[in-house]
């Protein structure tokens, strides 16, 4: 019993270590070795181009005279003055800034998401801000036109033209969809109007490009759509789990394409290029943003820094503007949560922003499972106590197996324990001793620990699940557990985990090794300690786990007619 249990809890220590390196890895600037994570950026390093293709510079657009000299080998725009302005609109789901620069979005907070978690979000309920320029903080979409002749680009100012006026614009009553037109000055014989259509209950932005000639000469142009951010990270950071922030980048062909922060600064940026599909992201923990060409339209993928801000963005394809005619390109924009049924909807393959890392295969049905309990329940806390539940019913057969492999080594446990203390001066005869007992009593040693091995990546994928999923953000439990998603305040259930770990551990004989007996009470309270930092719907499906763990080993005991007994340390 005592090597098997020993077994057990050298795969929890060996699964600790892995967690501790990949934090080891982050904090010294590189990526995650195992399992999704986020890495600040170092010092800067050279942008990287897109490809032969100049697209203007990322810039932090604040409220200021409009300035379009500094765009990579693009002229100041015409001279024509426009007075730089910030227009606001509201919808029932985000509020948007969109700046005359460019018609740049420099602004999206989330009105049904608070910025607050935990027991702060008791006190006040302010939006979240995703995108932003405030608060020394840069995340912005842009977009614009590259080419030739200096065309108009997201630092080329615009007019609002529809809805005329200028304010606070917002969806009314009623109505179902907000339209805004921009139009810029004309610029390299072209005129660039960008139209934005918000829906109702919807973070998708429908985005129309029309390029109109104005000259008597022909002009080359593609439109280019980038997101720009700062590198500070964003989303759940402790000592023992991180989450991604960063540039993502998606196609049929290459899949889903992570690039951290800390391989930009290298220049280490490996994503597909060239492709007919997909779409380009900035991922951060329950929440992203993403520019979304349609499919079958080609499009240039790119990965760059520069001047110590991010962008991940995508060209399309080539357009001859006729004089007198007009070109246009249709996109979409989304802002907003990563709500996996809704991400799925929009787009093949946005759901992975959602990141359950290299166990997704499992992750996805288990959080369709959970999702369809919560529709049951009412409650996530409650779901994730049902789902928990249900996985240990369908690993019942294997559980069983496992605990009656167990008790039987348990029944035997004296006498092992005699052996060993008679022939503890001849370990060669006290081995054939002890696998001559296990023949007469038909007891595998082992036969406890590959059933409880064979879970354990059900339980990893569940780890993932409810700590990528933006559902469990301040969803209350019961009592003062009124967020999922964060530490629980009181630290009631990381103490709960520790005792139900501790009783886990004392219902196994001891090894006859101290150094050993030591070692199999230290683990588990060591890993115990990680979980004071976990959100505390993590930890509340490790005491489920733990309890209906400690209930069915205790019922299969007293079934094989072996008494239950605690065994104790005695450390001297």
């Amino acid at each position: 019993m005592s090597d098997i249990r020993r077994s057990i809890l050298w795969v929890i220590f060996g699964f600790s270590m892995i967690l501790l390196w990949d934090r080891w890895q982050i904090h010294n600037g590189q990526p995650a070795t195992f399992f999704p994570s986020g890495t600040p950026p170092k010092t800067a390093a050279p942008a990287a181009a897109a490809s032969g293709t100049e697209v203007p510079t990322p810039t932090a657009t604040a409220p200021a005279a409009s300035d379009a000299s500094g765009a990579s080998g693009v002229p100041a725009p015409a001279a024509t003055p426009v007075v730089r302005q910030r227009h606001t609109v509201r919808t029932d789901v985000f509020e948007l800034t969109l700046d005359s620069e460019g018609a740049s979005l420099v602004g999206a907070r989330l009105l049904k998401h608070a910025a607050e978690t935990g027991k702060a979000l008791q006190k006040s309920f302010t939006p979240l801000e995703l995108l932003t320029t405030e608060g020394g903080r840069i995340y912005v979409a842009q977009s614009g036109l590259v080419g030739q002749g200096g065309l108009p680009t997201h630092k080329t100012p615009m007019r609002l033209v529809e809805p005329a006026g200028t304010g606070s614009i917002a969806l009314a009553d009623g109505q179902d969809r907000l339209v805004l037109r921009f139009e810029s000055e004309p610029q390299g014989g072209l005129v660039l109007s960008k139209t934005y259509t918000l829906h109702r209950h919807s973070y998708l932005i429908d985005v129309q490009y029309e390029a109109r000639n104005i000259g008597d000469t022909p002009v080359q142009a593609r439109v280019y759509q980038q997101l720009v951010r700062d590198g500070l990270k964003a989303g759940s950071e402790t000592p023992f789990y991180s989450t991604f922030t960063g540039p993502a980048v998606y196609s049929e062909a290459a899949k889903y394409q992570k690039v951290e922060f800390a391989d930009i600064d290298k220049g280490k940026i490996d994503i597909q290029r060239q492709a007919p599909d997909g779409y380009v992201a900035m991922v951060q923990h329950y929440f992203t943003s993403a520019w979304l060409i349609p499919a079958g339209v080609e499009r240039e993928n790119f990965v760059r820094k520069v001047d110590n801000l991010y962008a991940v963005g995508q060209i399309g394809p080539n357009m001859t503007v006729a004089p007198g005619a007009m070109q246009s390109m249709a996109s979409q924009l989304y802002v907003g949560p990563q709500e996996e049924k809704v991400l799925e909807a929009i787009a093949p393959g946005l759901e992975l922003v959602k990141d359950y890392g290299w166990l997704t295969i499992l992750a996805k049905p288990l959080y369709w499972l959970l999702e369809k309990i919560h529709g049951l329940v009412g409650n996530w806390g409650w779901a994730i106590v049902a789902l928990v539940v249900l996985i240990k019913a369908a690993f019942y057969g294997l559980n069983a197996s496992a605990y009656r492999s167990m008790a039987k080594m348990k029944a035997i446990h004296p006498r092992i324990m005699e052996m060993r203390e008679r022939l503890k001066n001849n370990p060669q005869l006290m081995q054939q001793e002890m696998m001559k007992l296990y023949r007469e009593e038909k007891v595998n040693p082992l036969g406890g620990c590959f059933p409880i091995l064979i879970q354990i990546p059900v339980f990893i994928a569940l780890y993932w699940v409810l700590l990528a999923s933006v559902e469990m953000r301040n969803a209350p439990w019961i009592g003062w557990i009124v967020d999922l998603s964060s530490p629980d305040p009181y630290y009631v259930l990381p103490i709960v985990m520790a005792l139900s770990t501790l009783v886990q551990t004392a219902l196994n004989p001891l090894p006859p090794d101290p150094l050993q007996a030591k070692l199999m009470w230290l683990m588990p309270l060591i890993f115990s300690v990680m979980f004071f930092f976990f959100p505390a719907g993590l930890v509340l499906y490790w005491i489920v786990n733990n309890v209906l763990t400690i209930a069915q080993q205790a019922y299969i005991n007293h079934s094989m007619g072996v008494p239950l007994k605690l065994y104790l340390p005695q450390f001297k």
